[in-house]
């Protein structure tokens, strides 16, 4: 029997400790606004997971870990097309992690995933009793009530976090004169005050770290409270001007029907736009998800049959130092960071750590601006 609920009537340790106890088999879904996490359970084992969010991706957790630089991940993800196998099996057949190294990873990244729920404050979730698991999944073993622990400390941690870093609009800098000490081999410091000292947003140093905000607020936080650097700055939204929600709450379904015409009409930025918007007043319509996926999957093919070529390469069209001063988003300047002259589009996408349809848009739009070039088809 699957059962139906929401975060805030029945919290994460409760739903994990019942499929424990009652031994249950089969896929937990949990949604947060456009994110899905999946856990498969059998007999009240955690055995396996997945997540929607890019950031969530195998790869970049491995990128996040150093397991494997964007290079490898790159040869992973091809090869894991040619093979279609799993990316961890294809790392192992190309002998970048060996298959000890790939269950431990796969084990702490299912843990990264639960952990993120109990910051999740609103979300729905269903369990799908005795629901088939992917064919392809490489099982793992967690106790589901092991985790709560952590789960809980977490929480009372993230609170901590925001105190000091209220978002991830913060830029942060340097203190003159203070440095950190004791960095062991290995550390992300380095990596996170270079960071730093480029002035990023937190959302920018998430980004290009690949990890979860957890782990790099974690950082971040103990930072300031050691006086190595301070915030200087919070940038507003990138948009300024939202729609009223009331228009939204007035009119949804016209909203959903003018989606779906353009969708027919095979006006898919349209479509996109209006569905987005739609989600960030409903979250949980699952029709207007439905749509957003035909409409991203529609745009995702008609940017690459009219634009951009999956194995085009781009340039920077403009000096490092025009880049400075122009103003980019996180994702914007994530993308401007990985063209190195030699990665194709499909390359950069590989490593991306958000939706396709996202990247390409950005590309497009970094093209549209001339900030960016292709070296063939004529660009």
């Amino acid at each position: 029997m699957g059962i139906v609920g929401s975060l805030a009537t029945m919290n994460v340790a409760d739903l994990l400790q019942f499929l424990e106890v009652g031994q249950k088999s089969g896929i937990l879904r949990v949604r947060h606004e456009s994110i899905t996490k999946m856990i498969y359970f059998e007999k009240g084992i955690i055995v396996g997971s997945s997540s929607n969010d890019p950031k969530e991706y195998f790869g970049q957790f491995l990128l996040h870990y150093g397991k494997i630089d964007e290079t490898g991940l790159k040869a992973g993800m091809e090869k894991h097309r040619q093979l279609k196998v799993p990316l961890g099996r294809a790392l192992v057949h190309l002998g970048l992690i060996n298959d000890g190294e790939m269950m431990d990873l796969l084990r702490e990244r299912a843990l990264e995933i639960i952990y993120e729920l109990f910051l999740w404050e609103q979300a729905d979730f269903v369990f799908e009793d005795n629901a088939l698991l992917p064919h392809d999944l490489i099982r793992i073993q967690i106790k589901p009530t092991s985790v709560v622990m952590e789960g809980i400390y977490r929480v009372d941690e993230w609170h901590r976090y925001r105190g000091r870093i209220p978002s991830d609009r913060i830029v942060l800098g340097l203190v003159p004169g203070q440095s950190i000490r004791d960095v062991t081999v290995g550390s992300q410091l380095p990596k996170i005050l270079w960071y730093i000292k480029k002035q990023m947003t937190v959302g920018e140093i998430c980004y290009n770290m690949h990890a979860s905000p957890f782990h790099v607020y974690s950082q971040l936080y103990s930072l300031l409270c050691e006086g190595v650097v301070q915030v200087l700055d919070e940038l507003p939204p990138l948009d300024n001007i939202p729609l009223p929600l009331t228009d939204y709450r007035e009119v949804p379904d016209d909203l959903l029907e003018q989606a779906k015409e353009c969708i027919q009409r095979e006006e898919a930025a349209e479509a996109v736009d209006i569905l987005t918007k739609f989600m960030e007043l409903d979250p949980n319509h699952s029709e207007a998800r439905a749509l957003l996926a035909t409409a991203e999957s529609l745009l995702v093919r008609q940017i690459y049959e009219s634009s951009i070529r999956p194995e085009a390469i781009p340039l920077l069209a403009v000096s490092i130092d025009a880049l400075t001063t122009t103003e980019l988003g996180p994702k914007e300047g994530f993308i401007l960071s990985r063209i190195n002259g030699s990665w194709d589009v499909k390359s950069i996408l590989s490593i991306c750590p958000f939706r396709e349809a996202d990247c390409l848009l950005i590309i497009q739009k970094l093209y549209a601006a001339k900030l960016i070039r292709f070296v063939d088809y004529g660009h």
